[in-house]
């Protein structure tokens, strides 16, 4: 159920695996994604066993409405209620809210500043990467007075890049924005390495405390695959802050 798990100084970084849940095929098992067909019953009862796993209550996670941009969200509380916005980066300064980002191939980071109590999730695709919603996530951590020296990151699994296949024009696209993205497959064709992009921003913006997963989701049967499968389920990341 949660394939990988790490804390620093009090804070908390999860990401789950497919496994534990009680989604039927194509979504088997633990379907966190609520968009994706699978019956929501199902996903609502995945993401309260996976909140639990992790000693979470279900109504102290918030979740996205995730559309490939840069909006980013500040939040206090859960939507409950609310209209769960379109955006592909929540923030938060608000100790034990959990944040939390769906993915199936896409880069999932999670970011945390232990001292000032402010944490971050953002959903970091081909798209987002390129347009920037790592920059725009960092942007409004230090806002609240996230310093990116002391910036916990975090990313999980993900499509590798000698296996996200792409063509020549899209690679040089994406390159001429993040030159670290540009890569080839295993087999000697254009690819494109998200989360290479990714911690080459983190870099650069001055984040040092930084651990990528190494697992890749279409490799892996243990995880979630839209390039793979395509009618498939969301694996989730979490970040909480003691």
């Amino acid at each position: 159920m949660i394939g990988q798990r790490d804390t620093v100084s009090g804070a908390h970084f999860a990401f789950t695996d497919r496994w534990g849940g009680v989604s039927a095929a194509p979504y088997e098992e633990l379907n966190l994604g609520g968009a994706v067909g699978d019956d929501i019953d199902a996903v609502l009862t995945n993401r309260e066993l996976a909140a639990k796993s992790l000693g979470l209550d279900p109504g102290d996670v918030v979740w996205m409405n995730q559309v490939h941009g840069t909006d980013v969200a500040v939040v206090d509380g859960s939507w409950r209620d609310r209209p769960v916005p379109d955006v592909d980066a929540i923030v938060t300064a608000r100790r034990g809210l959990a944040l939390a980002v769906l993915t199936a191939d896409c880069v999932p980071v999670l970011l945390a500043d232990p001292v000032a109590g402010i944490a971050a999730a953002a959903h970091a695709g081909r798209p987002g990467m390129v347009a920037g919603v790592v920059p725009a996530t960092l942007r409004a951590m230090t806002e609240l007075g996230a310093d990116p020296a002391r910036i916990v990151s975090r990313t999980g699994p993900a499509v590798c890049g000698r296996c996200y296949e792409v063509p020549d024009a899209m690679r040089a696209e994406v390159a001429a924005e993040e030159p670290t993205a540009h890569t080839e497959t295993s087999w000697g064709t254009p690819a494109v390495d998200v989360a290479a992009g990714v911690h080459a921003q983190l870099a650069r913006l001055g984040v040092r405390d930084r651990v990528q997963s190494p697992v890749c989701t279409l490799e892996s049967g243990d995880h979630f695959s839209y390039r793979r499968d395509r009618t498939t389920g969301r694996l989730a990341g979490y970040v909480w802050l003691d």
